[in-house]
């Protein structure tokens, strides 16, 4: 047996010497006799462009409001502080104030910042804001060491204002009627069938102001059946009976990233009027609703196809 693997070691170094000859740099002959063409050169690694050195420390302190989905399912929105000074800045106490909340808010999971480097913290919203002062401008006090400091916090996407519009839409509704959705997503089962999204409209008992609903808006998930959006246009007043407002839906998109990356997959836009003033809410479904939601969803589109369109 050892003589036979020899044999068998030698045969291969054999045909490797002579693969080796077939790829030498000499042309070989074509059927026709024309020298067969030359084969492509390898592609040479290029050498990267070193990036320029970064800009020296500009000494400055900046912070800038961000929320994700995820956040605002959270209840909660992030100031992001961006330390531009030639040090590491611990800090043991942020606190964001702001005229639109009836007090601070202080910021949470407090981590050193490195130089040039940014941390977002975040603050947990109030339920109840300053709904009589709108307008305003937020600021981040943030102490370390033996220094405090504060400055104005930028917010080009106005998450602190359309948080406080939307709250205080909400509390006005509350004043008319309970709004929610029903834990339960019907459906028979098939595969590409839509489902029934129900709201629930409980009025208060009282009279008050007068509630139309416009619209309600789809999720990255969840979508209206033949319409961009659902038009209820149903008007509530705090003297009327409770009402179910039957909404037909459907799988707004069947790959894996939808149902994977989206936090605000059952929470649906709803456009008001409010005795004629217009104003718009997010109604999110209980937890047993959204998985309700979500199990109709992945039945009614059967196998889920990846982001690149594989099944």
């Amino acid at each position: 047996m050892p003589s036979d693997l020899l044999r068998g070691a030698v045969a291969v170094t054999a045909a490797l010497v002579l693969l080796t000859g077939c790829s030498s740099d000499d042309a070989t002959p074509s059927a026709d006799g024309s020298a067969a063409p030359e084969p492509s050169p390898s592609i040479r690694t290029l050498t990267p462009i070193p990036l320029p050195p970064e800009p020296p420390p500009t000494g400055r302190i900046e912070a800038d409001m961000r929320q994700s989905s995820r956040d605002a399912a959270a209840g909660r929105m992030e100031v992001w502080v961006d330390n531009d000074t030639a040090g590491e800045i611990v800090p043991t106490r942020i606190v964001y104030r702001d005229p639109r909340y009836r007090g601070a808010l202080p910021g949470t999971r407090l981590r050193a910042i490195p130089s040039q480097s940014e941390r977002g913290f975040p603050l947990y919203l109030p339920d109840r804001p300053a709904c009589d002062h709108p307008a305003g401008r937020g600021t981040v006090t943030i102490t370390y060491g033996d220094t405090v400091r504060t400055i104005p916090v930028e917010d080009s996407t106005d998450v602190a204002g359309r948080f406080t519009r939307a709250r205080c839409t909400e509390l006005a509704i509350a004043r008319v009627a309970h709004l929610s959705w029903d834990d339960e997503v019907p459906y028979d089962g098939k595969e590409g069938s839509p489902g029934t999204l129900t709201l629930v409209v409980r009025p208060t008992g009282r009279p008050g102001p007068t509630l139309t609903i416009d619209t309600v808006s789809g999720t990255p998930v969840l979508a209206p059946v033949g319409s961009d959006v659902w038009r209820p246009d149903v008007t509530v007043r705090g003297t009327d009976e409770p009402q179910r407002i039957d909404l037909p839906i459907k799988p707004n998109r069947c790959d894996d990233h939808a149902f994977l990356e989206s936090g605000g997959a059952t929470a649906f836009k709803v456009g008001v009027h409010l005795d004629g003033k217009p104003g718009q809410i997010t109604l999110r479904m209980s937890i047993p609703g959204a998985a309700d939601a979500l199990t109709f969803a992945r039945g009614s589109c059967g196998a889920l196809s990846t982001v690149s369109g594989g099944g």
